[in-house]
């Protein structure tokens, strides 16, 4: 597949068969990541694959903030279930972080790389067949999810990147016209 149409066609997916993405396939993909532009190679990006374990105690997680978060009249059993269901939408789950620097001007250009290095994931997942979307759930901006995926304080949370083998068809979207988004100027 080339650059072009991976671009052109990969898509947000939300169905997914149950089989998690094999170990050497998530290699080759966290590979590519390295690619990303980033301002005197600092690296920024990190990578955690979620395991069983790491799952459940994300999906505890998630539970407790949106039961804290829960409407009066809402069924607050409910609530947690469907919180915790989110994340098991995808047989893999990975965070994307970056390591926060010290300095404002890197630690913009490093989230910028990081950032860069999570979609080269996801458009590599998307050439290898697969399938995958990027959430930003609050759970991990949360200190009870950072804890549960082993975030330290140190890194600030990117993206969660679900990937797995669509079990959907995903048709393109109608997109915004570059004569609404882009200015030449003199």
């Amino acid at each position: 597949m080339d650059t072009e149409h991976a671009i052109r066609t990969r898509r947000t997916v939300k169905a997914f068969d149950p089989q998690p993405v094999e170990r050497d396939l998530l290699d080759e993909l966290l590979e590519l990541a390295r690619w990303a532009p980033n301002h005197h190679l600092t690296n920024p990006w990190r990578f955690r694959v979620v395991g069983p374990r790491s799952l459940e105690r994300l999906k505890e997680a998630a539970a407790d903030l949106a039961a804290a978060d829960c409407p009066e009249n809402a069924d607050v059993n409910e609530v947690r279930r469907a919180a915790a269901a989110k994340l098991d939408r995808a047989p893999t789950l990975v965070v994307c972080s970056v390591v926060r620097s010290a300095d404002p001007a890197e630690r913009e250009e490093d989230r910028d790389a990081a950032a860069c290095a999570a979609y080269i994931v996801l458009l590599g997942a998307h050439a290898r067949g697969l399938a995958g979307y990027w959430r930003t759930p609050g759970v991990l901006r949360d200190q009870s999810g950072r804890e549960a995926v082993e975030l330290p304080g140190g890194e600030d949370f990117v993206g969660l990147l679900h990937l797995g083998r669509s079990r959907q068809d995903a048709p393109p979207t109608e997109r915004t016209d570059p004569a609404d988004y882009v200015t030449f100027l003199d």
